[in-house]
């Protein structure tokens, strides 16, 4: 990790917004025609990596998997605050590995949606299901503007 990385991560805004349950958007490109493509994702950070959820049968997941190169910006403009962004990017990888796949979806949608809500039957079939994989950004770049 870069200093730049690590003077931006110390920040106790970013460390916030980083574990808050926003949502984050996902930028990834179609390397046959460059079209972009932004989509709202969960997501956690554990400190040196970002993970995201994707099932494979998405555009998200598929566009990753022919071209690693994303961004992703967690962002917060809660009213009556001051705006404030995250900004990371770099090669991603999919990752398929079931028991990676399990520990850190199950993280994911805990932060989401409590340890009682991931249980349920939907999250629970999610967290195994031979499609779900996890998107892993380990970014070679981080800004961030705004603040407290």
């Amino acid at each position: 990790m870069s200093q730049d990385h690590a003077e931006i991560l110390a920040k106790s805004w970013v460390k916030t917004l980083l574990v808050e349950p926003g949502i984050a958007k996902l930028g990834t490109a179609n390397p046959k025609n460059n079209q972009p493509h932004v989509t709202p994702v969960w997501f956690e950070w554990d400190g040196a990596n970002l993970w995201i959820s994707a099932f494979i049968s998405t555009r998200k997941a598929r566009d990753v998997a022919r071209n690693p190169r994303i961004s992703v910006l967690i962002d917060d403009h809660t009213p009556g605050k001051p705006g404030r962004a995250v900004l990371m990017e770099g090669c991603a990888e999919l990752i398929a590995d079931s028991t990676l796949v399990q520990k850190y979806s199950t993280s994911v949608y805990t932060k989401y949606l409590g340890s009682e809500g991931v249980q349920a039957d939907g999250p629970a079939s999610w967290v195994v299901d031979p499609e779900n994989r996890m998107i892993k950004l380990t970014p070679d770049k981080i800004f961030a503007w705004g603040g407290e």
